[in-house]
């Protein structure tokens, strides 16, 4: 249960995770950063009003009749309409505005609505809903425009921000007490190609698609919001006037006249972030949030994270990162091809959060690894030769708790005579000699790869073939009982010189197969081997001495053995109903 309680937790802070601002700020940037730039529909021209045009024209605002004038020499000029994104809320001082009115009217034309908390709102009219009226941002007022404008076909030019202050969506229509309202670039499309109407269909999750005759249905998001393509439109002003055959967003550009408003690709003006928009319509891959973003950005999340812990909590260290890595490359493969197709799926946070959840389950995984390492060393240091605990820190899975069944060789020694030994030199003396004679026997086993299994008085077991693979360990435990026996005579004439008694030892040696492994609990185990095979082979040792050998072999070691040995009459042992066949060298 423990190692679940990272993914749990990080799982059950994924509502608040999604919904934070930096999360939301973080997916915003990713979109910025992948969402390529259109090329512009050559349907559309930015057309500015620059700071030497005002200085021209003696200052702003330019006077209702020099603005008719310019209306009229745009559509001269094969403007296919005109979209002024100007603000006209008082009457001209020049008393211009019946001009500028009339000459509105030789084209399609619309100027536009800014938004204000007055609680007035224009005519809202033109509208047909496909399902319940729902969805919707709400339009909390607007600055209307002075009323000899009343009639001209008029668009709210509105452009809210996100969480980081960045334009990155126009709603497409605006919801008010009275009805619904047209953006700016809704009613572009409904001046060029004449209708009266627009359809907004809906579903559960509030306003699916517009639809204006003469263009495909827009797809938008649930408050009809529609996400910007930042498109390069042509750009001219009052001198060159390179229109024709286009329709032209009029806006000022001099400093100080019109906000300009950030977006992720500068600072704009009011007009540019319109014919953006007006281009955005007509794109039809262009980029959306789909409503069930969260739903699948949560599920990507989930299966990620998860994937990711368990794939470096489970496997080794060296496959776990390569499958975590493969699910953070798949996941943002998965992210890269929704957003080329016009989808933004946002996988950052999962991406982030993969990332330390990953280095989270490396570390735990790590530490678990390098104490199961330490304990390694700690156990079989002693018992085993250098080189095969190296193996067994590379490979902690040999070691699992409960062992396995395997076909190994088991050698028993013991010290005979210990108790009379005992009784007739000093505790300390014993001790010594049992440390000569121990540690000689050990050489032995390290020399022909074995393992000391443990040590139990003056006894020692080993095993051959366990925990590392061993060929021809039958072979090699006889080579050991014969190197122990060879250091015996060593060291008996060591002991002798020293004025200490010798000792004698009998030999065991059985093959057969047992459960080997760790006996114990997780955080306390002892390598060891159960089984017939084991108790056969200390049955073996404990008859050397009636039968009047140092050694003695049983019948599974010799048939897969190298040496020739002897036979020796067969024994009866505890726990065994019919009498062993043994064999000794000589």
């Amino acid at each position: 249960m423990k190692k679940l309680i990272v993914p749990i937790f990080v799982i059950l802070l994924l509502p608040l995770l999604f919904q934070s601002i930096p999360t939301e700020i973080l997916k915003f940037k990713t979109f910025d950063s992948l969402v390529t730039e259109q090329k512009p529909s050559g349907n559309f021209v930015i057309l500015n009003i620059t700071e030497k045009d005002v200085e021209r024209e003696g200052g702003y605002p330019l006077p209702r009749k020099r603005l008719a004038d310019i209306q009229l020499e745009l559509i001269a000029k094969g403007a296919l309409g005109v979209g002024w994104v100007i603000s006209f809320p008082q009457p001209d001082r020049l008393l211009g505005d019946k001009e500028f009115a009339r000459s509105l009217g030789y084209a399609p034309s619309v100027i536009a609505m800014f938004e204000t908390d007055n609680n007035k709102f224009p005519k809202t009219t033109g509208t047909v809903i496909k399902g319940e009226d729902r969805g919707g941002i709400p339009l909390l007022g607007v600055k209307e425009n002075f009323q000899a404008y009343e009639n001209i076909l008029q668009g709210m030019a509105i452009a809210p921000t996100e969480a980081d202050q960045l334009v990155r969506r126009i709603p497409l229509l605006l919801k008010t007490s009275e009805g619904w309202v047209a953006s700016f670039g809704t009613q572009i499309y409904k001046a060029l190609f004449n209708v009266r109407t627009y359809i907004i269909t809906t579903n559960q999750n509030g306003i699916q698609e517009i639809a204006i005759r003469g263009i495909p249905p827009v797809k938008t998001d649930g408050l009809g919001r529609k996400w910007i393509s930042w498109v390069d439109t042509p750009q001219t002003d009052l001198q060159e006037m390179n229109v024709n055959g286009k329709f032209v967003f009029v806006g000022v550009t001099a400093n100080g006249v019109m906000p300009q408003i950030a977006t992720p690709v500068g600072l704009l003006e009011p007009h540019k972030i319109q014919a953006a928009l007006a281009e955005s319509i007509l794109i039809q891959d262009s980029p959306s949030i789909p409503d069930w973003s969260l739903a699948l950005e949560l599920l990507i999340f989930t299966v990620g994270l998860v994937a990711v812990w368990f794939s470096l909590h489970l496997l080794g260290i060296s496959s776990g990162i390569f499958l975590a890595s493969l699910v953070m490359f798949v996941t943002g493969g998965i992210s890269y091809y929704l957003i080329n197709i016009g989808l933004l799926i946002d996988v950052t946070w999962a991406l982030i959060s993969e990332f330390i959840t990953g280095s989270v389950a490396f570390y735990l995984r790590f530490r678990e690894q390098f104490k199961l390492r330490l304990q390694i060393k700690k156990q079989f240091e002693h018992y085993l030769d250098p080189r095969q605990v190296k193996k067994l820190q590379k490979n902690p899975e040999l070691l699992k708790l409960g062992g396995e069944k395997r076909y190994a060789t088991f050698l028993f020694t013991d010290v005979r005579g210990f108790t009379s030994l005992s009784e007739s030199v000093e505790p300390e003396q014993v001790t010594y000699i049992m440390n000569k004679a121990l540690t000689a026997q050990q050489s032995a086993v390290q020399k022909y790869e074995g393992m000391v299994d443990k040590y139990i008085g003056d006894a020692m077991m080993a095993i051959f073939n366990a925990p590392i693979d061993l060929e021809d360990h039958e072979t090699k435990a006889i080579q050991c009982a014969l190197e122990i026996q060879n250091n015996m005579i060593q060291l008996n004439k060591e002991l002798t010189s020293e004025g200490l008694p010798s000792i004698a030892i009998g030999i065991g040696i059985n093959s057969g197969e047992a459960i080997i492994g760790n006996m114990g609990s997780d955080s306390r185990f002892d390598y060891t081997a159960i089984g017939d095979a084991v108790n056969t082979a200390a049955r073996l040792e404990s008859s050397t001495k009636e039968v009047g050998k140092d050694l003695i072999i049983g019948l599974n070691t010799k048939q897969n053995s190298k040496f020739k040995l002897k036979l020796l009459k067969p024994i009866k042992v505890k726990g065994k109903k019919k009498s062993l066949e043994i064999y000794t060298y000589e």
